[in-house]
Formats: C-alpha cells, structure tokens, sequence
C-alpha cells in the first residue's frame, strides 16, 4: 500500500503562484510515476503533469510553460509548482502514484485550489 498526504492548496488571483506538495509513504519503492489530477465542478478528472521514477515528465497543453512538476526522492515528496494561475486552473488537485505492473494508482485526499479574476 501507498499513502499519500497533499498540502499547499488555497486561495490565489489570477497571475499568482502557488506550490502543492505530495508526501508518499509505505511500499514507495514499487511506484513507477506519480502525478498530478485535478477536477473541476461538473468535470471528468484530469491529468495535470507526471513524472516517473527516471524523471521523465509530461504535462497537459493547459499548462505547459506554468506548471512544473518535480520530485525530491529523499524526502519521498513530489511537488507541482503553478505559475501564472488562472480562474480556469480552479478545481481539486489530487496526487496520484502508480504501479504498472500489475497496474495500481493510489491517491491523496485532494486539496482545493482556487484562483479568483
């Protein structure tokens, strides 16, 4: 089993930052990538941006060139850095950690983000 616990959501303006952080805990050394989600009222649960164990990273159009995700495998933490917010990046964002084999996503509790225009 994995744990994962996420902090650093809140309240923003538009054009403002904000770094949400993930801590993972229990059996981490068979996690091949973590990630983040977000979902918005009344909308499907989306990918954010990934990063696997090798440090290869992807993210979803909406974000390229704000977000950056990244990893600190010492303190087993995976952040995302949001820059240049804006009120459509308003949603929960969850952590996620995944197994390919067999494949096994766990997940954090979701902390909210909301950025104001």
């Amino acid at each position: 089993q994995v744990q994962l616990v996420e902090s650093g959501g809140g309240l923003v303006q538009a054009g403002g930052s904000l770094r949400l952080s993930c801590a993972a805990s229990g059996s981490i050394f068979s996690i091949n990538a973590m990630g983040w989600y977000r979902q918005a009222p009344g909308k499907q649960r989306e990918l954010v941006a990934s990063i696997t164990s090798g440090g290869s990273t992807n993210y979803a159009d909406s974000v390229k060139g704000r977000f950056t995700i990244s990893r600190d495998n010492a303190k087993n933490t995976v952040y995302l850095q949001m820059n240049s917010l804006k009120p459509e990046d308003t949603a929960v964002y969850y952590c996620n950690a995944e197994k390919y084999f067999p494949n096994t996503h766990y997940w954090g509790q979701g902390t909210q983000v909301t950025v104001s225009s």
